[in-house]
């Protein structure tokens, strides 16, 4: 069921839910689409494994920089232009990375291209702010279907496209054609602002993100759960070319990227996460989700060398991580639209910061010790993740502050300097 576009409320012209998500897939690819090639790439530029595993890395924390330094943006300038120029500018840095001669060109041109390639988590507050209570969790649910079908679609065709040119140069350029080609369709589309026009400085807006945490508690729990599921996993995809390529396996790149096509039933699947969080809570999804991410690392663990234990694994492990994520999301939306951009930058930064750390602490392990103690490691992450959602379910401590009754989208009355 194709999803009708939505009328914002701050802007004469609908803006297609279905166009965000696809939109969101096809940048957020960026991110994920070398990590079927790292094998292909160490060997290619004739460096370790180790070595070649700082790209993922690499890609995690110019991500988690450039939500930081980008998305806020989102709440104050104009999104068209905004828009074309993460578009344009990342597009180009795809291009060097296509072209690197040697391992330092490629991983930091992969932290330029993942600084500026932030536009998925520019596009989800947008919807969930034209969305209005009641239906942020769908519609939050709706764009990160997107997220999680180009995060996994990406491995699936960049391997093929690998195995196919017998090169990994190729899968950039087609990654830098594909976003370019979003500079054609996306800008036109979207609202002039995502809210009325802002007078808040850069600077501000940036000192402010830290007083959001402190002051909101939903963000608190999202962003610690966000980090410490997304480490789990960065972990298994950082690590999971390397086993496969490896004896007994002894796979490529194209059975890699082929994991994308097969853990499609999850992603799918995902999409049921706003709706339930919508009608039980951010909380009883999360704890759901945490419950099938530990189970497809038990699964993958207890039978390392079977495939169809471990494209088990990896479903339950997607369909796990993508839950926790949307519930995460519909949690602090909530908190109101004036605030809707940083409060995301909040905790997608703390959410790639996770990652960006599993996937360096995955390829670490898995080169010192091997498979099995890569995955305790991201078990480890899950375990905690399931602390934090059980002080979650405890009822926040009465505050002194008046809460007056939100208007529809709104925010609280008493708003700390900095975030508006």
């Amino acid at each position: 069921m194709v999803p009708r576009p939505l009328a914002p409320a701050t802007s004469t012209r609908p803006v297609n839910v279905l166009l965000l998500a696809v939109a969101g897939a096809a940048t957020v690819a960026n991110i994920y689409f070398p990590q079927p090639l790292l094998a292909a790439v160490a060997h290619g530029l004739r460096v370790s494994e180790r070595t070649a595993g700082l790209i993922a890395s690499a890609a995690q924390i110019g991500y988690a920089l450039g939500i930081l330094l980008l998305v806020p943006l989102a709440d104050s300038a104009r999104l068209r232009r905004l828009t074309s120029v993460l578009l344009a500018l990342t597009s180009a840095a795809l291009l060097v990375a296509a072209a690197a001669p040697d391992i330092v060109t490629l991983t930091l041109a992969t932290l330029a291209l993942s600084t500026t390639t932030v536009l998925p988590q520019i596009l989800t507050p947008v919807a969930a702010v034209l969305a209005g209570p009641g239906r942020q969790g769908r519609v939050v649910g709706l764009v990160g279907l997107g997220l999680t079908l180009g995060s996994t679609l990406s491995r699936t065709v960049s391997g093929a496209v690998a195995d196919a040119s017998g090169s990994w140069r190729v899968a950039y350029v087609v990654a830098a054609v594909a976003t370019a080609a979003l500079l054609l369709v996306l800008p036109r589309r979207l609202p002039e602002r995502l809210g009325s026009r802002g007078h808040t400085s850069y600077p501000r807006l940036l000192a402010g993100l830290p007083r959001l945490l402190a002051v909101h508690r939903e963000l608190r729990i999202s962003a610690l759960l966000g980090a410490c599921v997304f480490a789990a996993f960065s972990v298994f995809w950082s690590v999971l070319a390397f086993h496969l390529a490896a004896p007994p396996l002894g796979y490529g790149p194209g059975a890699a990227g082929l994991f994308g096509v097969l853990t499609l039933p999850a992603a799918l699947l995902s999409a049921t996460a706003g709706p339930l969080a919508d009608r039980y809570g951010a909380s009883a999804v999360s704890a759901g989700g945490l419950a099938c991410a530990g189970l497809g690392l038990a699964v993958a663990g207890l039978a390392p060398y079977s495939p169809v234990a471990l494209v088990a694994g990896a479903n339950l492990l997607v369909v796990g991580v993508s839950s926790c994520q949307v519930a995460g999301q519909a949690r602090i939306f909530g908190i109101g639209r004036a605030v809707a951009a940083r409060v995301n930058t909040v905790f997608m930064l703390a959410t790639f910061g996770g990652g960006a750390l599993g996937s360096l602490a995955g390829s670490w392990l898995y080169a010192a010790h091997g498979w099995p103690v890569a995955l305790l490691a991201a078990g480890a992450c899950v375990a905690v993740a399931g602390l934090v959602v059980t002080v979650a379910a405890r009822p926040a401590a009465p505050s002194c502050v008046p809460d007056a009754t939100r208007e529809a989208g709104g925010i609280r009355p008493r708003i700390p300097q900095g975030e508006s």
